[in-house]
């Protein structure tokens, strides 16, 4: 009984001392100096025991992530960012068309004709695809390079979201998606375009060059027509001009995409989605502009005859326009435009003017493509001005546009003798010869004399110089020009030289 008792009070005296331990540290407070470390001892438990439930939630809903997130009633899907894939490595050194992955819009219903302004431009180093809603019938054995231009169709999830007008809009606008994904190595821009779009490659990498590709850009231009930019927006990218977004923009978009056409079903145009998607990125749209929407009617003459101080991009909407040449189809036209472009791709479109003064004409070159002789004197300011030979694109309106126009004089004698380009040759690699003959814009007939003098002249033969690559990475200026005197048959023949302008020079 004793070792009873003694066993038993040595188990009273074990719990007595782990109780003492315990209440040592939760004591009943006696002094007020006892209630300052008692509350300083619950403050340490109370953190303790929060960073581990934080820990251990983050370990269990990291892998789980819900679909959406609320945020003042309002539902976003939510981001997370295992999903964002990067450029997996920087690439270093200058573009080159390489770098580049373009993603065109098409249809197998038009492909087979329409592949004809894409073959225009792409070559064997053009990466990308044309991106179908299904598989088109392309002929067997065929010769043709266009049908060698690689083709995919879009992947079936963009059937899954709703729309308000256009269907197409919604797979359109998922090509990026389409595209990114792909992960092909050394990408640094996605261009997009429609199968109808004519890139001048060249150009496009040397607009590109100005802007680091590591950085999310969004680059493009919008409508010629106020109407559509008021309809759409003024700060998007208008699809059928083409538009550059950089790797890492790509990578934040293609995650974004499924959530932006969700919310954004009641637009018109993939490019409106796309815009949107990329302001809730919060990346601005910047405007080049050689992007050309071209969303005008009618001859596109008056327009390409004043082309901007830029770099020539692209080109959209010549099916539904007038042929870019007389007595030329829009193919034609447009085969006849590479031919200059090819021998001096920085130069093509770009206007130059200068006076024959001893006959007191002012002369307009837009290079490798038209030439007009006005036969009166023209401030630079208005041979700058495109003449209005072509209406708005929704309402055939007379404007207005997002540029200055200047009228078709009613008189055919204010008028201009307009030449066109029909020839181009090397000039020991540093320089080229174009030749322009007279060609009938059926402006009217003019009797006067000085008139006649004008239309005597036949042929014209400009010579210059190949365009200095780094000419668009310093701030530009146009070239001067010069008519030549000398030669023999001069009345049907004229020759002009063009050349830098000299710095004190004023036209």
């Amino acid at each position: 009984m004793k070792l009873n008792r003694g066993g038993g009070e040595h188990g009273h005296h074990h719990h007595h001392h782990e109780a003492l331990k315990f209440s040592s540290f939760f004591f009943m407070p006696e002094r007020p100096r006892e209630y300052l470390v008692l509350f300083t001892r619950f403050s340490v438990l109370t953190c303790l025991i929060v960073s581990v439930s934080l820990v251990l939630r983050t370990t269990f809903l990291s892998s789980s992530a819900p679909e959406y997130s609320s945020s003042y009633g309002l539902r976003f899907p939510a981001v997370p960012q295992k999903a964002v894939a990067l450029p997996p490595t920087r690439s270093a050194g200058p573009i080159t068309i390489s770098h580049v992955q373009f993603c065109i819009a098409g249809a197998a219903e038009t492909w087979l004709d329409r592949s004809q302004y894409t073959s225009l431009w792409w070559r064997n180093t053009t990466r990308g695809f044309v991106w179908l809603d299904k598989p088109a019938n392309i002929p067997q054995n065929h010769s043709d390079n266009r049908f060698s231009i690689p083709v995919r169709v879009s992947d079936s999830g963009w059937t899954r979201f709703r729309f308000s007008s256009s269907k197409a809009a919604v797979r359109i606008a998922r090509v990026i998606w389409d595209s990114y994904r792909l992960n092909l190595p050394d990408v640094r821009w996605f261009v997009m375009g429609d199968d109808d779009t004519v890139f001048f490659t060249d150009n496009l990498v040397k607009v590109l060059s100005k802007y680091d590709h590591e950085q999310m850009w969004y680059i493009g231009g919008n409508s010629e027509s106020v109407e559509q930019d008021v309809m759409h927006a003024y700060d998007m990218a208008f699809g059928g001009g083409g538009f550059a977004i950089s790797r890492p923009l790509a990578a934040r978009l293609a995650n974004a995409m499924d959530g932006c056409l969700q919310r954004y079903f009641y637009f018109y145009g993939s490019d409106q989605r796309i815009a949107a998607c990329v302001s809730e990125i919060g990346v601005p749209f910047t405007e080049e502009r050689g992007f050309h929407q071209l969303d005008i009617r009618g001859d596109p003459y008056g327009f390409l005859a004043a082309h901007p101080l830029a770099p020539l991009v692209s080109l959209h909407h010549l099916v539904y326009l007038d042929p870019l040449f007389p007595n030329k189809t829009p193919i034609d036209s447009l085969q006849t435009l590479m031919k200059p472009y090819t021998l001096d791709p920085h130069r093509i479109l770009q206007q130059i003017h200068c006076y024959d003064r001893k006959r007191q004409w002012s002369i307009s070159i837009s290079w490798g493509y038209s030439i007009q002789i006005y036969t009166y004197f023209l401030t630079a300011k208005d041979l700058d001005t495109p003449l209005q030979t072509f209406k708005t694109w929704r309402s055939s309106s007379d404007g207005p546009f997002t540029f200055n126009t200047r009228p078709l004089k009613p008189d055919p004698c204010e008028r201009p003798v307009t030449y066109f380009m029909d020839g181009a040759e090397d000039v020991r690699d540093s320089g080229t010869k174009t030749w322009y003959s007279v060609g009938d814009k059926k402006y009217g007939h003019c009797g006067k004399s000085e008139h006649s003098r004008v239309t005597k002249v036949k042929r014209i033969l400009v010579t210059s110089m190949k365009m200095d690559p780094e000419y668009w990475n310093k701030a530009p200026r146009r070239h001067c020009c010069e008519v030549m005197e000398g030669g023999r048959r001069k009345e049907e023949e004229m020759s002009i030289r063009i050349r830098k302008c000299r710095s004190s020079e004023m036209i």
